[in-house]
């Protein structure tokens, strides 16, 4: 029975080279070929074919890594390694992995990490709407005009947020559900209200949770965890098409 050819950047996603995103930027700037001539954006392989980078051969890999990591607070999401305090020299994982989505300097909490590319857009896209939830300290007393507000929408970076669970924990402490990830969304959020953030914690992903994770301590997903959140990333994919 023949093989399946794979799209060129499938092909580079699944091998954990980068997201498919990232696999169209490297096909365009022309440093991907495939027996050693350019591959193009619609170029597919075959197996037996020869894909390289940069001129280093690129081999599809089996079994990925899927990881849960306690970011805290003052590290950088970024694989840049030159950045100082940059997550992947602080887990200094024993082979190439890139976070699933970030989590700004100042935040701390549940982080994912995977060397399959192919997952991270399908966790990503918003129109999924796969939830995010965060707990949130505030340098002043929560109110209830403050929690109608934040969970009815506010207007920030030329849009207005989606709507949101919010719930007040304790004076100055809420718990926020998000199913979008604007730049800096939730302190933006609580900005326009004349609030300043303490201290923000994610604690869930989808259904991963962060629960006991000490921080800066990282941890392969459960089967179990696995398993539901691919069974929702299928059911979310089926809306998409």
């Amino acid at each position: 029975m023949n093989q399946p050819k794979l799209r060129i950047n499938k092909y580079l996603s699944e091998s954990g080279v980068c997201s498919r995103r990232e696999a169209d930027r490297l096909i365009e700037e022309g440093v991907v070929e495939i027996n050693h001539e350019k591959a193009t954006l619609g170029s597919k392989v075959s197996p037996g074919d020869v894909v390289t980078l940069r001129g280093t051969v690129v081999t599809p890999k089996k079994d990925h890594v899927y990881l849960a990591f306690h970011k805290p607070r003052g590290l950088e999401t970024t694989t840049d390694e030159r950045v100082a305090d940059n997550v992947i020299s602080y887990i200094s994982f024993p082979q190439r992995i890139f976070p699933i989505g970030r989590l700004d300097k100042d935040s701390q909490g549940l982080l994912l990490f995977t060397d399959d590319g192919d997952i991270v857009n399908k966790i990503l896209r918003s129109v999924n709407n796969h939830e995010k939830e965060y707990l949130v300290t505030v340098n002043r007393t929560v109110t209830d005009e403050f929690i109608q507000g934040m969970a009815q929408g506010v207007p920030i970076l030329d849009t207005v947020t989606k709507p949101c669970t919010v719930e007040k924990l304790s004076t100055r402490q809420f718990r926020i559900i998000l199913t979008q990830g604007l730049n800096r969304q939730i302190r933006r959020m609580t900005e326009h209200f004349g609030y300043r953030v303490t201290t923000l914690r994610r604690v869930r992903i989808m259904n991963i949770q962060l629960g006991s994770l000490p921080e800066g301590a990282i941890r392969p997903l459960s089967p179990l965890e696995m398993k539901t959140l691919m069974d929702s990333l299928e059911e979310s994919q089926k809306h998409f098409l």
